[in-house]
């Protein structure tokens, strides 16, 4: 069989792998590959068209997810579908463009998995909010909805035992915004100390007000006081969700020496408490401003809780930055939609964000499980680190990662990881978009695809 119909242009922008299976897909619409043709085998069109067979398979693997062909166990690829007459398509190139948005095997963190969505009930939310034609008249208030933020005092207390009143907690559109904001009332020439895997938006916001920062040294605990002795900060951010070599919870003895030093110190605290409500394998632990609350700024987030794209986070403030707040709150502008945060807290103050807590957590832990597995089937003697509330998994190759070429591999695989960093030996995938059924194929391919890099 002559492969000619088939493109594999690798002067293309697009995959390998999508061009072939977008010249597979258009053959058979136009009705050139009738029903039952066999297909090359997959060795056979990696040989002639020099890709690798991982590129091949997952065209395959594709075209048989869509029902446009099938594999008979032992005799190959065949045409399932029949047309009489190729279906209308919009431009090729900008479909390509969309579908390449979000990789099939998706660990990059950057979605959620679509069961714990009640999108029905967010949206009736959105539409009681949209009728009320008195709400969307006015300007929002700069600190936040005062609704959001007496639903949002009731939440953090009950699911993560932060200490506030709502006159204390300041709402933005993510966590950046906040950061910036708590910048502005600190001033310029701080010294701040933090976790080398820290959060990197948050960096430079930092390094954007000429803060100095340093990593503070860990050990099975988190945060060592002794290296914040050493480094001396004005601000300690720490994720206690997520701490120590190991990645595990801090407990709450180094969460209490902490602030002590702190106290000592005249530091301040920085707690973002990202995720801190989706821990699922034991319950949540309290939060480190639930011991401090004049010493510790508070952050949460809703981006994994409840969607992405509703960029609503909170800051809570201790009563000394609050009085500095007063002074320029006039000159700040609300970032966050008026229209989602009275959403919001529609859907808090109905409950359904205990529904939806629960929900995430019962599928997170599934998935967790299963991504553990996978790894220890597939990369076994590799070194695994668990990060149960940011739901992601590293693995510790033990050599050097190309990152420019595994990239390149991996995006012609339709395989997406969270961000690679030169030079490291380490890939952190994340469990949080991807559905649960393509777990263990998408850890084997990216196996294959590493040994082979």
């Amino acid at each position: 069989m002559l492969y000619d119909f088939i493109t594999a242009d690798k002067g293309l922008k697009t995959p390998m792998y999508r061009q072939i299976y977008v010249s597979i897909r258009t053959t058979i619409e136009s009705g050139s590959l009738k029903k039952d043709t066999k297909l090359p085998s997959i060795r056979k069109l990696c040989d002639a068209l020099g890709v690798s067979k991982t590129t091949v398979t997952s065209a395959y693997d594709q075209l048989c997810v869509e029902g446009y062909v099938y594999n008979k166990p032992q005799s190959g690829y065949f045409v399932a579908a029949q047309f009489n007459a190729p279906p209308l398509h919009e431009n090729e190139s900008k479909k390509s463009e969309q579908n390449n948005a979000y990789a099939y095997y998706d660990f990059s963190g950057k979605s959620i998995d679509e069961k714990i969505v009640n999108l029905t009930e967010w949206k009736k939310n959105i539409k009681d909010v949209i009728n009320s034609n008195y709400l969307l008249t006015s300007y929002g208030d700069t600190q936040g909805e005062k609704t959001l933020r007496d639903a949002l005092q009731k939440y953090a207390l009950g699911i993560r035992s932060v200490n506030s009143s709502a006159n204390n907690i300041i709402i933005g559109a993510g966590t950046q915004p906040l950061l910036y904001l708590l910048c502005s009332l600190l001033g310029q020439n701080k010294k701040v100390s933090m976790d080398v895997n820290s959060f990197v938006q948050s960096e430079f916001v930092f390094k954007s007000f000429g803060y100095e920062i340093e990593y503070f040294k860990s050990d099975k605990d988190g945060a060592s006081v002794s290296s914040l002795e050493e480094i001396k900060p004005d601000i300690i951010m720490i994720n206690p969700n997520f701490s120590g070599t190991d990645g595990s919870n801090m407990p709450v003895t180094r969460r209490l020496e902490i602030i002590e030093w702190a106290k000592n110190n005249n530091a301040l605290i920085v707690e973002d408490d990202y995720n801190g409500e989706l821990r699922y394998s034991t319950h949540p632990v309290p939060c480190v401003q639930n011991y401090d609350a004049q010493n510790t700024v508070y952050i949460g987030s809703f981006s994994k809780v409840l969607l992405p794209s509703v960029r609503i986070s909170y800051i809570v403030m201790p009563d000394k930055l609050m009085d500095e707040y007063r002074k320029i709150s006039r000159l700040t502008n609300q970032t966050a939609s008026k229209i989602e945060q009275l959403a919001l807290a529609r859907y808090i103050n109905a409950g359904k964000i205990d529904v939806h807590l629960r929900k995430a957590r019962r599928v997170y832990f599934e998935k967790s499980r299963a991504i553990i597995e996978s790894v220890e089937k597939h990369f076994d003697g590799c070194k695994t680190v668990f990060n149960e509330t940011s739901l992601y998994l590293t693995i510790k190759t033990g050599f050097q990662i190309n990152a420019d070429k595994l990239k390149a591999e991996l995006e012609a695989n339709s395989v997406s990881v969270m961000p690679l960093q030169p030079g490291s030996s380490e890939v952190n995938l994340s469990f949080s978009g991807i559905p649960i059924e393509r777990i263990d194929k998408g850890i084997e391919l990216l196996h294959n695809i590493i040994s082979h890099t």
